[in-house]
């Protein structure tokens, strides 16, 4: 908005100069985005917040630089001599919805002379680019740039029922079904019930807080001028105006919260500004309907100790009394004196602002005037967690950590897919069937995930496609399903998906596959306390031979999580993905421990066992586990071999055993006796023999 140093000057001395006006407003939080030098005047181009309409005005402006220059405000005066005759004896006023226009003024200026106005009016107006029309509607601008109250002239002898015998009658209410209304901008609006309007009593005369009808407005022919000044409620205005497609200026005054205790004040000040430059005389009265809200206006309680540990400054007494005296809030002091409290009375023009009164908006009243750039720069005092975490946040926040840690980016996707890609992906779900999306925004979004696989693959493919050597994604999230019933199931899990190759062929480049995915399922296991096992399976969507189902060991079986190959792959290499249900597999029982290795010397040992294909790796490792001495710190899969000296049906599994002890060194002997017995224990369970042939489950 553009206001003018000269006329702000009027109400309150500026010895400033302009730039240091507009650094003091745009410390007070009213930033002024440029200076414009115009003659003998400088314009400023503040940018008012939507919650500041008390500063829409030049009067706002010249409150807040009295206030931050320690000057005087001198608002102007309103001084009428009213002749005999009562404006209720020309004109009578019927309010029908309070609530939408809960204060309506207007008084009567008889035999005034319409013309061009005063060259100081005009220039006033124009400096800020306002078009001058003639002297009582420029009158009626005028006051609306100098208090922030809009105003409208009516050609009282063009309303309805205006005659001697009978006084002029103006009705606020809402417009009917199909009623039309002419517009001073020339264009003839269709109105509905949603829009406020001013009528005679016959038809609208104009669009109440926005703007006046064609046939009511003032021309070099109007003698008798009925001037309203009144408070509309800010949302009818503002439906009115967005059904209409209008912007005025007192409409963005009225839809932001005008000043409700404004409206007579202004007219009075309007009607003598008329007599001094159109002549005439003011009729004695007003016509006045006022019914504002009871919680107006709002009082709060302010406490200068908590006021400066908000601020993180000491600001005295005298300068919360100051400052919001000279903003215009009622100060009542509480105790002791000097005061350190206070009870906190709002004025009219902030009712609005203080909408949702809170005591932190006076904290900020004192400070900005204060100086936010004044304020010391502290970093704030964080408290504790209003509650202790929940054990679900800690779970996903150990899993993201550790994938992470494991080379995987984050992904975030959408809840929502499609119906082909929901069923190309494997779901812990099984065979329920996804939540339909009542109204989704297009077939993409159609269902809720039942797997984050689906939003993962896509993701990947997407990757793929651009070139991407390799691709390592991860999402932690919920799925969905429809339980049938009505019911709705909503599961946490998490996912990751990966493929390509890592590195160079100078690093040893290396092709992420199955058992890199392994290697991570089992390392998550450790972070979430459990022990998973994997046993070969057909899964849906994933390559036959390539894919498994993962459970807990000692948890009956139940599957937890699936890993596998994509079928169907036709990118540039394959993919491997593993979907973990987190709500199966519990909250994590523990921090993981850092163990000090021994100082005493390990014994590294080598075994082969040849056992049926169908043996799984998670049974001899349960038995090495349960059957191993206490010195047998590490044990793992070193080869496997089928081929020529081999029995059909069979494999070769070699296993690295390291026996090492916390207390001592342990002897040769020792480590035999220890390896041997479990040797034994191996061969007795997995040994092969001709008869164990069978189809069962390939090793994982």
């Amino acid at each position: 908005m553009i206001f003018s140093r000269n006329w702000i000057g009027d109400y309150v001395e500026l010895s400033e100069t302009a730039q240091q006006l507009a650094d003091r407003l745009t410390s007070a939080g009213l930033a002024v985005d440029g200076l414009e030098t115009v003659d003998d005047d400088v314009l400023f181009d503040v940018d008012i917040t939507t919650n500041r309409p008390d500063c829409m005005n030049h009067l706002g402006l010249a409150r807040e630089l009295a206030v931050l220059t320690g000057k005087a405000l001198k608002p102007p005066e309103a001084q009428l001599e009213p002749a005999s005759e009562l404006v209720s004896s020309v004109a009578e006023l019927v309010i029908e919805d309070p609530e939408l226009c809960p204060r309506y003024t207007a008084l009567v200026i008889r035999d005034v002379t319409v013309g061009p106005s005063p060259p100081w009016l005009a220039k006033r107006l124009e400096a800020i680019g306002s078009r001058s029309i003639n002297n009582v509607v420029d009158v009626t601008n005028y006051v609306l740039w100098e208090t922030g109250q809009p105003l409208h002239a009516f050609d009282l002898d063009r309303l309805a029922g205006s005659s001697t015998d009978s006084p002029a009658q103006v009705q606020v209410r809402r417009a009917t079904d199909g009623e039309t209304l002419k517009t001073l901008d020339g264009e003839t609006r269709k109105l509905d019930p949603s829009i406020l309007v001013i009528a005679d009593a016959e038809q609208a005369i104009a669009l109440g807080g926005i703007m006046g009808g064609f046939d009511s407005e003032v021309t070099t022919e109007t003698s008798n001028v009925l001037l309203e000044s009144a408070h509309f409620d800010p949302r009818i205005v503002q439906k009115g105006s967005k059904k209409l497609g209008l912007h005025t200026d007192a409409g963005h005054r009225f839809e932001r919260g005008a000043d409700p205790e404004a409206c007579l004040w202004a007219s009075r000040r309007a009607a003598a500004l008329i007599v001094q430059v159109a002549g005439g005389e003011v009729l004695a009265g007003e016509l006045d309907a006022k019914q504002l809200r009871s919680d107006w206006p709002h009082v709060l309680e302010l406490d200068l100790g908590k006021l400066n540990r908000f601020g993180g400054l000491e600001i005295d007494s005298s300068e919360v009394e100051s400052t919001f005296t000279g903003l215009g809030f009622e100060l009542e002091p509480q105790g002791e004196s000097p005061a350190t409290r206070w009870r906190v009375t709002v004025p009219s023009w902030r009712a609005y602002d203080f909408e949702d009164p809170r005591v932190a908006d006076l904290y900020e009243e004192v400070l900005r005037i204060h100086g936010f750039d004044d304020i010391p720069s502290t970093l704030p005092q964080i408290g504790g967690a209003d509650a202790p975490a929940r054990g679900e946040h800690l779970r996903a926040r150990k899993v993201r950590d550790h994938l992470v840690a494991c080379g995987f980016a984050e992904a975030i996707d959408f809840a929502f897919t499609d119906r082909a890609s929901d069923q190309a992906c494997p779901s812990l779900y099984g065979d329920l069937e996804p939540l339909a999306l009542q109204n989704p925004l297009s077939d993409r979004y159609a269902v809720m995930r039942r797997s984050l696989l689906s939003n993962l693959l896509a993701s990947a493919r997407y990757n793929q496609r651009r070139g991407a050597a390799v691709v390592r994604l991860f999402e932690v999230g919920h799925v969905f399903a429809d339980g049938g019933g009505g019911s709705k199931l909503e599961m946490d899990t998490v996912a990751w998906v990966a493929g390509g190759r890592l590195g160079t062929p100078w690093e040893r480049e290396h092709e992420v596959d199955f058992y890199d995915l392994k290697g991570v399922v089992d390392s998550l296991a450790l972070v979430l306390g459990v022990t998973f096992v994997s046993r070969p399976a057909a899964v849906p969507g994933l390559m036959e031979g390539a894919a498994a189902e993962i459970s807990i060991e000692g948890a009956d079986d139940q599957v937890v999580g699936v890993l596998g190959q994509v079928a169907d792959e036709d990118g540039p290499y394959p993919l491997f993905v593993v979907e973990i249900a987190l709500d199966r597999v519990g909250l994590p029982t523990g921090s993981l421990a850092i163990q000090a290795p021994s100082k005493y010397p390990a014994i590294a040992v080598d075994m082969t066992l040849t056992h049926a294909v169908s043996v799984v790796w998670s049974d001899i490792e349960r038995t090495i586990r349960d059957q191993g001495a206490s010195e047998l710190k590490e044990y793992g899969l070193k080869d496997r071999y089928r081929g020529k000296g081999v029995p059909e049906g069979a494999v070769n599994t070699t296993l690295s055993f390291l026996y090492n002890s916390d207390h001592r060194s342990l002897s040769q002997e020792e480590v035999n006796n220890y390896h041997d017995g479990l040797a034994r224990k191996l061969e007795e369970r997995f040994g092969y023999h001709p008869e164990a042939r069978g189809s069962g489950p390939q090793t994982v």
